[in-house]
């Protein structure tokens, strides 16, 4: 059916269609909402001192 050096390349795709399947998996669960969570957490504090120097402006 298969020859040694097709049964090696048909391993090797199957192993990395396999780590990308994983790496993707990866990255949308953790890394991608770790990312958006720690931007808008930044964000929320650069508002919140934009707010303050505001105040601290008028007064």
């Amino acid at each position: 059916m298969f020859e040694f050096d097709q049964y090696l390349g048909f391993l090797a795709f199957l192993a990395i269609l396999t780590l990308g399947f994983w790496l993707m998996i990866f990255l949308i669960t953790f890394v991608v909402p770790y990312w958006i969570g720690g931007s808008l957490i930044e964000r929320l504090k650069e508002i919140k001192e934009e707010k303050k120097a505001k105040r601290a402006a008028n007064s």
